[in-house]
């Protein structure tokens, strides 16, 4: 009898551990979930108070002490009151599942703030035992604490491409949800990333998305054409220097400006009040090597770069109305580089912040943002290729991880759609170059 129970008590170990192991998600909602959210739940005040989030409230106690009694038969009393310190906690709401752990959502005491949450997160990490705290706020006087269970990004699964003209599946965020690049919700984009931390990956991702797509790919490529001249049959134009991406900007320009006319003689806004028939292909332009356009050698250089700053500036500031977008990569990305980049930044919405070498192209990226973000940035640990902090399209920052695709992957797209890919001459056919570009 022994035996038997000992082989029972075993097999449901071994299932439960199995379950665990193979289908951590119902394992969670089924079995894990209860437990964690009754002990958070009781264990609030002495984790508040472990993390200093609780205040010292003072409270007063009265006491009636019969004195003396006369002969008219009144009592004559003496009250006493003494002070006393009190640990009030802030009040809970009871955690709610997620995919990835839960919620909870709390009531602020006087005097706190969501900043007072976010400095004590690793402490309510540790304390919860879990992989990662988030903060946020959506009124006045609440606060609600998502808690990750453990890290989601260490596997990312494929998931099926997105159909949508100009939007893109990438890779899949913290909270579990897609990693979506939507260039017309999010026109223009900053790709940071040090070698090897993911940033090239991206790139080919972005490419096999928008290769089957009727769009048109135009590369600067300032690496001599070694990133993305084997993706060429999909590409209608390549400059692999400063001269040829100075031309190629200048007949970006002279695009828009044909574009902005055609516009206006209909009456629309943009190219998407158009009506389809006579719409213009929209153009993504893709960027390696950012720096590389504003590194100055000697003052010769100089009238180039503030030639080729201005023009890709320009396009960041009117692109978006006339179906011309920018994604744009680099492993430096510093306000040395002058004051272009800084005005470059400040268009480009859409952020991307993988393992850098330096603090500062963090901060480029990242500092105008949120410092919870940046400091984020820079802990991501080298072995975690593809993890990268992204400005979400809500205005919240996350976490996020790029689906693995390999140069072999990006090329056989490139060959497999060239027949989408829409002639150079044909797209600029017509259009007045600016004479100060």
């Amino acid at each position: 009898m022994r035996e038997i129970l000992l082989g029972l008590v075993l097999s449901l170990v071994a299932t439960f551990g199995a379950w665990r192991h193979f289908h951590y998600r119902s394992f969670w909602y089924v079995v894990g979930y209860v437990p964690a959210a009754l002990n958070v739940r009781f264990t609030w005040r002495k984790v508040a108070l472990g993390c200093g989030l609780t205040k010292k409230r003072q409270r007063f106690w009265w006491t009636i002490t019969p004195s003396a009694i006369v002969s008219t038969g009144n009592v004559s009393v003496r009250r006493r009151f003494r002070r006393v310190a009190v640990d009030t906690k802030p009040w809970m709401w009871f955690p709610v599942p997620t995919r990835t752990g839960w919620r909870v959502t709390l009531r602020l005491l006087e005097g706190q703030i969501p900043a007072d949450y976010s400095e004590a997160a690793e402490r309510l990490a540790h304390s919860w035992g879990v992989h990662a705290v988030r903060v946020s706020s959506d009124k006045p006087g609440r606060l609600r604490i998502h808690v990750t269970l453990r890290d989601p990004l260490v596997n990312v699964d494929e998931v099926p491409p997105s159909m949508e003209l100009l939007k893109v599946t990438v890779g899949r965020l913290e909270t579990g949800s897609p990693w979506v690049i939507d260039f017309k919700t999010v026109p223009h984009y900053l790709n940071a990333g040090a070698t090897q931390s993911g940033k090239s990956n991206l790139a080919n991702a972005l490419i096999v998305g928008l290769a089957r797509q009727p769009v048109a790919l135009v590369g600067f490529d300032l690496k001599g054409g070694v990133e993305l001249a084997p993706y060429g049959p999909r590409l209608s134009a390549l400059a692999t220097s400063r001269t040829e991406c100075s031309a190629l900007l200048a007949d970006l320009v002279g695009m828009m400006i044909s574009r902005m006319g055609l516009c206006r003689s209909a009456g629309a806004r943009n190219i998407w009040q158009l009506p389809p028939a006579v719409r213009p292909v929209p153009v993504v332009v893709l960027v390696d090597e950012l720096a590389e356009l504003y590194l100055m050698a000697d003052k010769s250089e100089k009238d180039e770069i503030a030639r080729t700053s201005t023009a890709l500036l320009r396009i960041a500031q009117l692109g978006r109305a006339f179906g011309i977008y920018l994604f744009c990569s680099g492993q430096r990305i510093g306000s040395d580089l002058g004051s272009g980049v800084t005005a470059l930044r400040a268009q480009c919405s859409g952020r991307v912040c993988h393992r850098v070498n330096d603090p500062e192209t963090a901060t480029m990226t990242l500092g105008d943002l949120d410092p919870a973000a940046l400091d984020s940035a820079r802990a991501i640990p080298a072995d975690t290729p593809g993890v990268a902090i992204i400005a979400g399209q809500d205005g919240q920052w996350y976490r996020a991880r790029s689906f693995y695709v390999s140069e072999q992957t990006a090329e056989h797209a490139a060959t497999t759609y060239a027949y989408l890919t829409p002639d150079w001459a044909d797209l600029t056919a017509g259009h007045k170059v600016p004479d100060y570009v």
